[in-house]
């Protein structure tokens, strides 16, 4: 099943804005500061036990990876090679997203959604590339990835996030 094929079966239409390839926060600043909605970013790790994480929390937000670890039940975390992220989530580095769910047929990643962030009105996310942002609620994305079989584990995240500078 294809994303706009979900979106359809659900009846959804997130509203879309396309722009340049957004590869960080700071790039997408230019693009999400006027979009109403929080952005996000993805953390695609792998653990000791060699189980992979999908950790979505606020793009401004930095994590210190120890307490993230411990935060999740995971245990000595790292990223994922870009080339595992494209073979089990069919995105590239730079377009990482929750609706990448939709691509892990086997359910080999276990997704997190900082509880915070899931209150806010909107969510900031690619739509599988990084040449375009959908502006989600959150109950919607809920509902994309139940329709997909997922099951996120919504975490409170804050105790790892690094203190602002």
């Amino acid at each position: 099943m294809t994303l706009d094929e979900a979106f359809t079966a659900l009846g959804m239409a997130p509203a879309r804005v396309e722009h340049p390839p957004l590869r960080t926060v700071p790039d997408a600043h230019e693009y999400w500061d006027h979009l109403p909605g929080l952005g996000v970013k993805n953390l695609f790790i792998k653990d000791a036990g060699k189980q992979y994480w999908l950790v979505v929390l606020p793009a401004d937000r930095s994590v210190d990876t120890k307490i993230l670890a411990a935060t999740i039940g995971a245990k000595r975390i790292s990223f994922g090679s870009a080339e595992d992220l494209v073979r089990i989530l069919g995105v590239e580095p730079g377009s990482v997203t929750p609706l990448a769910m939709i691509n892990d047929a086997d359910r080999q990643v276990r997704l997190v959604l900082d509880a915070g962030m899931m209150q806010a009105e909107s969510v900031l996310v690619h739509p599988l590339v990084n040449t375009a942002t959908l502006i989600m609620a959150p109950a919607d994305l809920l509902r994309f990835l139940a329709h997909c079989g997922v099951t996120p584990a919504i975490v409170d995240l804050a105790p790892a996030f690094r203190a602002e500078s």
